[in-house]
């Protein structure tokens, strides 16, 4: 078992959701930490740990980066994190399925990311042991109590409910 930090600055929380039911708006989080204990020879003995900073989010769109910080959404004074925390590693392949507790907005619910097999160890310039994750999962917002919305004068809403995560992790092994 190797015990691995999230790289910060070469790691990333992206979202899409549709928006006006026709086209998806991305945004992404700007700050994470979390770590990984990962065995490479058995996968389903690892544990992932991310924790999210919910004011870090940027749709590259000011004002709705404000409305996303507000109670209509993140809340983010009231719930300042978004985590994850796995309760079960499956091997699917090559690759993984990483089942695990996702809270947001403080409703807990357990997900699944589809993750692409993890790269191999490779080091630095600097010396750093490093290695990847790339995976990604789909969930409603409402099930998160994410449930403001605006209805639309041609019919539907302005705000979509499924809500695609990927999450690309670059990790740092630890002495």
């Amino acid at each position: 078992m190797s015990i691995y930090q999230i790289d910060p600055s070469h790691s990333s929380a992206t979202f899409s959701v549709k928006h006006m039911m026709i086209a998806k708006v991305h945004g992404g989080f700007e700050k994470m930490s979390g770590k990984l204990i990962y065995d490479s020879a058995q996968p389903e003995k690892s544990n992932i740990e991310v924790a999210i900073e919910a004011a870090s989010i940027n749709t590259r769109e000011p004002q709705r980066d404000a409305h996303l910080k507000s109670a209509d959404f993140f809340d983010i004074e009231k719930y300042p994190q978004i985590t994850f925390k796995s309760v079960k590693v499956e091997k699917s392949g090559d690759d993984l399925k990483v089942v695990g507790d996702l809270t947001i907005h403080g409703v807990t619910k357990q997900v699944t990311l589809e993750m692409e097999r993890p790269s191999d160890e490779l080091k630095d310039p600097w010396g750093n042991t490093k290695m990847a994750v790339s995976g990604t999962t789909k969930i409603k917002r409402k099930d998160f109590g994410l449930t403001w919305n605006a209805a639309l004068e041609a019919g539907g809403v302005l705000v979509g409910d499924d809500v695609n995560i990927t999450l690309d992790v670059q990790f740092v092994k630890q002495a």
